[in-house]
């Protein structure tokens, strides 16, 4: 029969599923009582994870048992436990934070400056979370600050046994109901979105599709000795495109060009742009021509104007007029790409 938890906190730390509310919540009602808690997670809000941490602490009588990969912030959260425990086949990963950095802008020097200023202000305070996280682990590991900041560099996966050896987790236990992680199709999209590297040592697999997917995605996810870099140049032919997006080359790798999500915004505004030009001039011509036309059936007017051969500028009649318009109007027309 499987052990009873008073709290199962899986998915992303801050999801509805790993709330800090809820878990003060529940600890409040369990204020003199020991309370049982399984932590199955890839990380996720470092916030959310230093409030577990302390509400666990103000408690006193948390025990956290860990099961399948567990990374990131959901290390963190567990810290405040009264005792930790991992499961065997259990997966342990710590590393340095990170954010997501996603700008697109053309940029004076200026503009320039300050974005490096304001990148620069968040790399500090990201330093100084690194070094806050390091010390907790280094208070929890009994060990110098310094080793665990080496170690949250690397960001490799442990085993159950190496985060044992670490001080991580007070015991390797195997409870009823503990199973082996798996390598699911969205668990390589998670760890890649979070940046985080897959395992190696992993010993089940969801199914072959999941040994397919594995394969493509192991060489960019190793260590940062093993990386292996893909082919990518930057190509400056299709000269209309990269005006179009005013852009100085499209990235090209083994054959194929990728754009990015507003650079295809913005061909895709800037040809709708042009099929209206093209649809407006079309009606333009289509008029002129019926006009033209009516003009070339209708009687000539009478005039008594008498026109000087040798005058050094000729009086355009109101057809010829008429005809030049229509014929800049198709040359207009014509030189749209």
């Amino acid at each position: 029969m499987a052990k009873k938890f008073d709290l199962k906190l899986k998915g992303y730390v801050g999801g509805y599923d790993f709330d800090s509310n809820y878990v003060e919540y529940i600890l409040e009602k369990s204020e003199s009582k020991e309370v049982n808690v399984l932590i199955d997670s890839l990380g996720g809000s470092v916030a959310s994870a230093f409030s577990i941490c302390e509400a666990f602490r103000r408690h006193g009588n948390v025990k956290v048992h860990y099961v399948g990969m567990n990374a990131s912030a959901a290390t963190i959260a567990s810290l405040g436990a009264k005792h930790i425990s991992i499961a065997t086949s259990g997966m342990y990963l710590v590393h340095k934070c990170s954010t997501v950095i996603a700008k697109w802008a053309s940029l004076n020097a200026d503009q320039l400056r300050q974005l490096i200023e304001e990148y620069d202000k968040q790399k500090k305070d990201m330093e100084k979370i690194d070094l806050n996280i390091a010390a907790m682990y280094a208070d929890k590991c009994k060990k110098d600050k310094q080793a665990l900041l080496d170690l949250m560099k690397v960001g490799g996966w442990l085993t159950a046994q190496e985060a044992l050896d670490w001080g991580f987790v007070d015991e390797i236990c195997d409870l009823p109901g503990d199973v082996t992680p798996k390598v699911t199709a969205q668990v390589i999209e998670d760890l890649s979105e979070a940046g985080i590297p897959l395992p190696f040592s992993v010993q089940e697999r969801n199914d072959s599709r999941v040994d397919k997917i594995f394969s493509l995605f192991a060489s960019f996810f190793r260590s940062n000795t093993q990386h292996q870099q893909s082919s990518v140049t930057m190509n400056k032919k299709f000269q209309s495109i990269i005006g179009c997006l005013e852009i100085e080359a499209i990235e090209e790798s083994d054959g194929k060009f990728h754009l990015s999500a507003d650079l295809m915004q913005k061909l895709d505004s800037h040809l709708q742009e042009m099929d209206s030009k093209i649809k407006e001039l079309k009606e333009t011509i289509s008029q002129k021509d019926s006009e033209l036309e009516a003009l070339r059936k209708k009687p000539a007017d009478e005039t008594k104007h008498v026109v000087d051969d040798n005058s050094a500028e000729k009086d355009k009649s109101p057809f010829e007029s008429y005809v030049e318009n229509v014929r800049q109007a198709k040359d207009l027309f014509n030189q749209i790409p």
